[in-house]
């Protein structure tokens, strides 16, 4: 009964997102999110040089993102099984201009012949803010998160998923990677540092400017100089995950807008 109840009601949900929105690219991320409660049935999760999830049986589209996002990927090819993208995130210094040396990571999207995301790819870089076994457990959190119509937010609970063992990065290895932050904001039992980067972006829809900028945000705990928290905006995304979430018991957010 409890399943009828549950699948009833997200029912009801996809039907408000469509009468309420219009727009086919809502329904399509909230298939999405429906596969999620499967995960292993509807992804799967590769983690070598890169951090790849790949979608068995695909939902999104390629105009869902640029819809969804206002934006365009830095490079769009062509190849033999469809195409794919890569948005280009660079590092920005003191002066709101490209760090040099670069300092940059990338997320890659890849389209069948249909249109329809195979794949989505975060580089080396990025992994070393969302470490490959605590990425795939905020993925496979999303299956149990709870929908907030008005804001489109997802709120993921971490007990949806098993503990992770893997170790936390050290402020001084994030630091060796992705240089000095632009901020630092001192409290009683953590830090927080701050980065920009640029989204090296070919076109931006009127109005969504400001969605060529990420602002990320890593707290460290004082004691053990751990990474607890990243959150931040990539590609009209924004993204938070408590690391400590998957080792206790809290609540693990992801937002997209």
């Amino acid at each position: 009964m409890h399943k009828i109840k549950r699948y009833f009601r997200l029912c009801l949900m996809a039907l408000f997102l469509i009468t309420q929105t219009g727009c086919l690219e809502w329904l399509h991320a909230y298939q999405t999110y429906l596969q999620m409660a499967e995960f292993d049935r509807y992804f799967t999760v590769t983690a070598v040089d890169d951090f790849t999830v790949h979608f068995k049986e695909p939902r999104l589209y390629a105009d869902d993102f640029i819809a969804l996002a206002k934006l365009h990927a830095t490079t769009e090819e062509q190849t033999p099984d469809g195409k794919h993208w890569r948005y280009w995130f660079r590092k920005l210094d003191q002066n709101s201009q490209l760090e040099k040396p670069e300092i940059s990571f990338y997320v890659d999207l890849v389209f069948n012949k249909e249109d329809e995301v195979t794949e989505m790819s975060f580089s080396k870089m990025f992994l070393q803010i969302a470490p490959s076994e605590f990425l795939e457990a905020s993925f496979r959190s999303l299956g149990g998160a709870d929908i907030n119509e008005g804001k489109r937010q997802l709120r993921a609970k971490a007990e949806f998923v098993g503990k992770v063992s893997a170790e936390l990065p050290k402020k001084a290895a994030v630091v060796a990677h992705l240089g000095k932050p632009l901020e630092i904001t001192d409290e009683e039992k953590q830090e927080i540092y701050k980065y920009h980067f640029r989204l090296d972006v070919r076109d931006i829809e009127e109005g969504y400017e400001d969605r060529a900028l990420s602002e990320v945000r890593l707290t460290f705990d004082k004691a053990t100089t751990e990474l607890e928290k990243m959150a931040g905006r990539f590609a009209g995304l924004k993204i938070s995950i408590n690391y400590r979430n998957f080792q206790e018991e809290d609540d693990n957010k992801a937002e997209a807008l």
